[in-house]
């Protein structure tokens, strides 16, 4: 039997699903229910592991971004294609301040997420502590959004 088969297994899965950029949350909570899980242990699991990086992001990614930037110029493109889309998502951060950071993550939609939230708080140097609370209401707002359309309030209260 292998380990991906296992409860532990399904869970590992499905946190480092919801850890991966662009898919996050909003593909580990369906993929965690198709392998197998609890619909609320999917989501707890989706949630964390969504979670996890966002620290890391919001305090390093501009010293990551400076050191991609000087390993090759192709790096150094792909930095700026990800600044210029931080930058065009953070019109509704700054409009809002901690409500467009909640807003920014909590729809879920590919180009917004908790990756995105975090990008957008450093790039707009808002500090952790009041950047993370935002993002993790975000995130779970999105965890609810993505179960209940994915299986309904059926499945979220019976």
């Amino acid at each position: 039997m292998d380990i991906w088969s296992t409860t532990a297994g399904k869970i590992l899965m499905t946190m480092l699903l919801s850890m991966v950029p662009v898919l996050e949350l909003r593909g580990a909570i369906p993929i965690g229910v198709a392998n197998g899980l609890n619909i609320w242990v999917a989501i707890g699991v989706s949630i964390i592991g969504n979670l996890l990086p966002v620290p890391f992001i919001i305090l390093f990614i501009r010293k990551i971004f400076s050191w991609l930037r000087k390993l090759s110029k192709r790096l150094d493109g792909l930095v700026t294609k990800l600044e210029q889309r931080a930058a065009k998502k953070s019109d509704v951060v700054l409009r809002y301040a901690f409500w467009g950071l909640v807003i920014l993550v909590a729809i879920p939609l590919p180009g917004t997420g908790a990756w995105t939230g975090a990008l957008v708080a450093a790039m707009l140097d808002m500090r952790l502590k009041r950047a993370f609370p935002a993002i993790v209401l975000g995130v779970v707002i999105a965890g609810a959004i993505v179960a209940f359309v994915t299986y309904g309030a059926g499945a979220l209260f019976f």
